[in-house]
């Protein structure tokens, strides 16, 4: 096992889990593009209801929470990367603040009634972005809420709704980072 920290906040230098090795699967995002997605918010992310979708070791949604968030709701469907979010959520002592989903992000927004969020961070594997399924989690954004996607490569992306629109493109190196917000109905 190796590990990944938290950068700022409450657990600001803790340490999370993560699995040995490049297993492109689980493999978490970088601290740096992390820090960069994290400063972009600002202070969005302070009592924030969040979405960490395809959550893998969870270290997108536990930054959120050191950083503010009220709670976060972890998808992933990976039996090793649920093992590990677990651990991790527990050696933070975040288990009230979170909720954990074992299931697929397509098959969890179809079969629930999901609610709505104010910031949803979608992190899909590299070599399978499920674009069709991440355009579904637009349904999830409150108005005026985010959605930011890690993808490989520009010029690909999710299909927009009406209402949702780009409003930042982002690379680092061969990730690219794009956030997206549901337009107010006071727009």
């Amino acid at each position: 096992m190796s590990s990944i920290r938290v950068i700022a906040g409450r657990f600001g230098g803790r340490l999370l889990d993560a699995p040995k090795g490049n297993n492109k699967q689980t493999k978490p995002m970088g601290e740096r593009i992390r820090n960069a997605m994290f400063n972009s918010l600002g202070n969005e992310v302070v009592g924030a209801r969040v979405l960490d979708a395809f959550a893998g070791t969870g270290a997108i949604g536990l930054e959120a929470l050191s950083r503010g968030a009220a709670h976060v709701t972890f998808i992933e469907r990976d039996k090793i990367a649920q093992k590990i979010l677990s651990n991790n959520v527990s050696s933070l002592g975040a288990q009230c603040e979170t909720k954990t989903i074992n299931a697929s992000v397509n098959s969890w927004i179809e079969s629930s009634g999901a609610g709505t969020y104010d910031i949803i961070f979608a992190d899909p594997p590299y070599k399978d972005p499920q674009f069709s399924t991440v355009s579904k989690l637009f349904r999830l954004l409150k108005p005026g809420g985010f959605m930011i996607l890690s993808h490989p490569g520009r010029g690909e992306g999710p299909n927009l709704e009406n209402g949702i629109v780009v409003v930042d493109n982002r690379s680092y190196g061969n990730a690219y980072l794009t956030s997206f917000r549901r337009e107010s109905c006071d727009s």
